[in-house]
């Protein structure tokens, strides 16, 4: 059995047992083989190349042909718990559109991004001049299939625009462990190559964003700083 892709298995760790789960862009059905493997949950794909259309349907899983930047308007609101969208919204014409989208017909997203304000991606730019080509972003400029990378500043930006919740986040990065972190923190703005995110619809837009929840292992989150301690008066 070959190795399971770093961000699979991390997505098989938050999607509950039994749950409905549109993938889009699912290429030839391997995460979703996977969730239906292990976590037996009813599963759906969108695909828009024929060719992982025709593995999907040969691992004999239902995947049907569709672009996520027009189809996701024909599918009924609330039809899934999970819609998941791997390392695909930058590659998507209308990102705002399409992650709003996935927070309507789902009660949860599950998405992951490369990050562009990694250290990695900065220090091309500013050493060489030249649009970075990392481990996240392995492709270069006149060939990638990327059209709209965003930092995670940006996307958690765009979360608060759109009323979204981030229930969980890790950052991955080929080889090492899954960290759980708090995207909005600025040092992850630099160290987190990729960033997996659990989202959904706050039932206030207007609350402040709890912070995210452990949900990959060991927590990386900033720790509370301790109150100050009084100092002892003087005596008279």
């Amino acid at each position: 059995m070959s190795a399971i892709r770093e961000d699979f298995a991390e997505i098989l760790k938050l999607v509950r047992p039994g749950a409905r789960v549109l993938d889009i862009g699912c290429e030839d059905g391997e995460l979703l083989e996977l969730l239906t493997r292990e976590k037996g949950v009813d599963g759906q794909g969108l695909e828009i190349s024929p060719e992982g259309v025709a593995a999907g349907l040969a691992r004999g899983l239902a995947v049907v042909q569709g672009d996520g930047d027009r189809d996701l308007d024909h599918f009924p609101s609330r039809a899934f718990d999970y819609a998941i969208l791997s390392k695909t919204l930058q590659q998507m014409r209308e990102p705002k559109h399409v992650l709003s989208e996935l927070l309507r017909v789902a009660d949860q997203a599950v998405v992951s991004v490369p990050n562009f304000g990694h250290w990695k991606v900065r220090w091309a730019l500013l050493s060489r001049g030249r649009m970075p080509e990392t481990g996240a972003l392995p492709e270069p400029w006149y060939s990638t299939p990327n059209i709209h990378l965003c930092t995670l500043r940006d996307f958690t930006a765009l979360c608060d625009e759109l009323g979204l919740r981030i229930d969980a986040c890790a950052a991955l990065s080929d080889g090492k462990p899954a960290r759980s972190i708090d995207p909005r923190q600025p040092i992850e703005n630099w160290r987190a190559e990729t960033a997996l995110f659990l989202l959904s619809r706050k039932a206030d837009p207007l609350a402040p964003a709890p912070p995210p929840q452990n949900l990959f292992g060991e927590m990386e989150l900033p720790k509370a700083e301790p109150p100050p301690k009084k100092g002892r008066g003087r005596r008279a």
